[in-house]
C-alpha cells in the first residue's frame, strides 16, 4: 500500500498572497453570476412597495406621535 500525501491547507498552501487574492476575487465573479438580478419592472414595483410602505409607516407614527402629545398635554396641563 503507498502511503497518502498529508495536504496541508489544500490548494491554499500552494498559492502565495497575490494567487489567493486572485482565486478570491475568481470565487466573487463566479457568485455574483449565479445570482438572479430583478428587471426593470420587477425594480419599480419593488421601489414602489418599499416607498408606500414607508409612507403608511410614517402615517401611523406621526398619528400615535400627535395622540401621545394631546395625552400629556391633557394630563399634565
Amino acid at each position: 500500500m503507498a502511503a497518502k500525501k498529508s495536504r496541508r491547507g489544500g490548494k491554499r498552501a500552494k498559492k502565495g498572497p497575490f494567487g489567493r487574492l486572485a482565486l478570491f476575487y475568481r470565487q466573487i465573479v463566479a457568485e455574483l453570476r449565479k445570482v438572479v438580478w430583478p428587471t426593470r419592472g420587477q425594480l419599480s414595483t419593488y421601489t414602489t412597495v418599499v416607498i408606500v410602505f414607508v409612507l403608511i409607516m410614517i402615517g401611523i407614527v406621526t398619528v400615535i406621535d400627535y395622540g401621545f402629545n394631546q395625552a400629556i398635554k391633557y394630563v399634565f396641563g
